[in-house]
């Protein structure tokens, strides 16, 4: 009993430390493609990533989309870093937080799957291993430097001066004073108006105007709009749902996440997310490495 009783005192404090860490920063940083694989997004796993950590509250970022703040101080930010144990026989997945000195604030517990194919057998230990943030409540708490008031003690520091050596100092500076009084300049200076020359070096204004380079427009990026005849009904299904258009065929199918209103999407082609953005709802995807949106029209 003692034993379990110490364990948990043990756990309440990692965790504790733990959060305490996590608060210190504004930004988790998620790479679009991890170095335990060779292509980026391998498996949807970044996707995954970004999505779970969006999930519990953190406001997650990709590591080539850095709000100015984050590009000036990378320190603002933890990395999120898939760790892959994998043998030949199971998945397993471990994901380390660490912060701009390259260290790891933060592991989570290891997640397990047997399932053969990579892409389910990766959707599942990531999502075991994200169960480790469930019970914590992160809320970002900017450091505050703060200056402590220095106190001076003259006490002892000053030595007294013996009086016959202040004395001589003394007698020393009023002979030097007499000297600087009665030496006379060795420069006599004879201006006059024949010797004086004066010319005027005040810039003169340019006539040359500098062109200007226009610099390009930022193009934020813009969900597709759906044309108003597609219409999509959402039909609820064990883990979510399935979209279905008037003839009817499924056109999608959605997979509950922790988070309200979002939802992972695949179609016969494509992979990504499905969320609730200004009251319209939109799916994200990558398409030759490039992240699209496409605005959804749904009906619930």
């Amino acid at each position: 009993m003692k034993t379990v009783i110490a364990l948990l005192f043990t756990f309440i404090g990692y965790s504790t430390f733990a959060q305490t860490n996590l608060d210190d920063y504004k930004y988790v940083i998620v790479p679009k493609k991890f170095d335990a694989f060779k292509n980026m997004n391998e498996y949807q796993t970044s996707t995954l990533v970004k999505h779970l950590f969006t999930g519990k509250g953190f406001n997650t970022v990709y590591d080539d989309q850095l709000p100015e703040d984050l590009k000036f101080n990378r320190c603002l930010g933890i990395i999120a870093d898939l760790q892959d144990d994998s043998s030949m026989f199971s998945t397993k997945t471990i994901i380390n937080l660490k912060d701009c000195n390259d260290k790891i604030v933060f592991s989570t517990m290891q997640g397990v799957s047997k399932e053969k194919e990579y892409k389910a057998a990766y959707n599942e230990t990531i999502r075991e291993s994200m169960r480790s943030f469930n019970d914590m409540s992160y809320s970002y708490k900017a450091k505050n430097e703060k200056s402590e008031a220095v106190t001076v003690n003259f006490r002892n520091d000053v030595k007294k001066l013996d009086v016959s050596k202040a004395d001589k100092i003394l007698q020393a500076e009023k002979a030097t004073e007499e000297v600087n009084v009665k030496r006379e300049p060795t420069i006599i200076s004879e201006e006059t108006e024949k010797t004086q020359y004066y010319k005027d070096n005040t810039p003169v204004e340019s006539n040359i105007k500098k062109t200007e380079i226009e610099k390009p427009a930022f193009k934020s990026l813009e969900p597709k709009k759906p044309s108003t005849k597609d219409i999509w009904y959402a039909q609820a299904t064990d883990n979510g749902f399935q979209l279905v258009d008037s003839s009817p065929k499924v056109r999608m199918n959605l997979l509950k996440s922790s988070a309200d209103n979002v939802f992972m999407a695949t179609t016969d082609t494509k992979n990504g997310m499905v969320y609730q953005k200004d009251g319209n709802w939109v799916f994200e995807y990558y398409e030759n490495d490039k992240l699209v949106q496409e605005e959804l029209n749904i009906k619930f």
